[in-house]
């Protein structure tokens, strides 16, 4: 099996040259859930009440991962969803920020609970309302899907659309680029 560690500490993604170096600093990956976690489809039942969402397990897993390797994970979503939250629940995410008008000031609170700078931070969104909180990260990233203005704000666009691995994908790269994920395959296999 090739190995997924990366010796000369390269970016092996040269469309994005800044891509690896900030992967291996995050210390804390703050997601958006429309359009990132999900789809981006919302369905609504006969009551106006948001009936059903779907979330890609890959995603969960590479969640996982950074938080066994101490990488602390957080929500910050302007809806509020009782499946988003009960998700977030199962993946043990701490830190959920639901029904947010202002992500940015909600990163802020995230940021200074862990004790960490916005350097640390790399910040996974879609679309407009995530421009502000994006604008502070270390790291700004953008699943394939997402609004064409936030794709050229991102230091990486993903080859995963959102809801469909994009998660994952930033997931394996914070991992590969901090030497970990290795470590972690490893340790699946045995």
């Amino acid at each position: 099996m090739p190995s997924a560690f990366n010796p000369h500490n390269t970016n092996p993604l040269p469309q994005y040259p800044q891509a690896w170096e900030r992967a291996s600093k995050v210390r804390l990956l703050v997601l958006d859930v429309d359009g990132v976690l999900t789809n981006g489809q919302v369905w609504i039942d006969a009551d106006g009440k948001e009936s059903l969402k779907a979330f890609d397990i890959q995603d969960g897993l590479g969640i996982k991962l950074l938080e066994q390797c101490g990488i602390s994970t957080a929500i910050i979503t302007g809806r509020n969803s009782k499946m988003a939250l009960a998700r977030c629940k199962e993946l043990g995410i701490k830190h959920i920020h639901m029904g947010v008008e202002n992500k940015a000031v909600a990163l802020t609170e995230v940021i200074k609970s862990l004790g960490l700078t916005y350097a640390d931070c790399a910040v996974m969104g879609d679309d407009w309302p995530d421009l502000q909180m994006m604008k502070q990260a270390g790291f700004k990233i953008c699943p394939s899907q997402g609004h064409e203005a936030i794709k050229e704000f991102a230091h990486l666009v993903t080859t995963h659309a959102g809801g469909n691995s994009a998660v994952r994908e930033v997931c394996d790269l914070i991992l590969k680029a901090q030497n970990r994920y290795d470590e972690l395959l490893n340790k699946a296999l045995s």
